[in-house]
């Protein structure tokens, strides 16, 4: 009973971390209902994010600072999970546009050479982050999107595994397709996203959950059609740094309407824990402030 709950959740955090803590014996039923973890650990990522913000505001807080600190965000998102899933957007980006084939796009996904539709499509996706983020740290309610953004993005990953079929007969994603669909690890995944939405960010939070799952479920459809009929690795990959992207460019317009309409300190349930906190130290760098009491 507790492996039960333990191993799918080591087995997640070995898929999409660099943490070395997954399990050699994990079973085809263990990986499959690993899912389910998945928004939990994209809060880990927020949180790990949250902690650089913090260091930095301590360091070298100063408004001049702020660029660099986006651009070293956006950098330790990509190492945490050892560049893996820009690899498999790299890879998507070549696929979808430079095969004409079902037979084709498969084979060059296989291939680890990357051609202009990859680097294009990755720096795209980077740019638009790090100009995100950018925005997003200049803001009050911007910490709690940063906690959020990838937690819903990793809710994405769980609904793609789960409603399409895995592309390939062998790969490291056949363990989810041969133990069936866990739609109870998938609940799980989407009651953990929706409570984190509604308690850091309120109605902004949950428009940015069914923005994401429905663009997810469409990105997923036309993949499917163009590798014949299911998702391979990359697939899942893309779709992490694509809706990370898209997160935070709607959490960024969301949160800057709220901000406008002066509601940026009462979203959500929880959305002020985020900027009435009593830290134990003051930070008045600008756009970074807490008051210690």
């Amino acid at each position: 009973m507790i492996r039960a709950i333990y191993a799918p959740l080591l087995v997640a955090l070995s898929f999409l971390t660099i943490l070395p803590v997954g399990l050699s014996s994990a079973t085809d039923v263990e990986i499959s209902r690993s899912r389910g973890w998945y928004p939990l650990v994209g809060l880990l990522y927020g949180l790990l994010l949250l902690g650089l913000v913090l260091l930095w505001a301590l360091a070298l807080g100063a408004p001049v600072f702020t660029p660099v600190l986006a651009a070293l965000l956006v950098m330790a998102m990509a190492a945490a999970n050892r560049f893996l899933h820009l690899d498999g957007l790299m890879d998507f980006c070549d696929a979808m546009w430079g095969g004409h084939t079902v037979e084709r796009r498969l084979e060059i996904m296989r291939d680890s050479r990357v051609g202009s539709f990859a680097v294009a499509g990755c720096v795209s996706v980077l740019l638009v982050k790090y100009s995100a983020l950018l925005s997003l740290l200049t803001m009050v309610p911007g910490l709690g999107g940063l906690l959020f953004f990838p937690v819903v993005a990793r809710w994405a990953m769980t609904l793609l595994l789960t409603v399409f079929p895995y592309g390939r007969p062998q790969g490291i994603g056949s363990a989810f397709a041969s133990s069936g669909r866990p739609w109870l690890a998938t609940g799980f995944a989407l009651l953990t996203v929706a409570a984190v939405a509604w308690f850091l960010l309120g109605l902004a939070g949950i428009v940015t959950l069914v923005v994401v799952s429905v663009v997810s479920l469409l990105l997923g459809w036309r993949a499917s059609r163009r590798l014949g009929g299911g998702l391979t690795g990359d697939c899942y990959g893309a779709a992490n740094e694509i809706m990370e992207t898209l997160a935070l460019v709607l959490l960024l317009i969301l949160l800057w309407r709220l901000e406008l309409d002066g509601m940026g300190f009462t979203i959500g349930y929880g959305g002020g824990i985020l900027t009435e906190f009593r830290w134990p130290f003051a930070l008045e760098y600008g756009w970074f402030s807490y008051s210690a009491y």
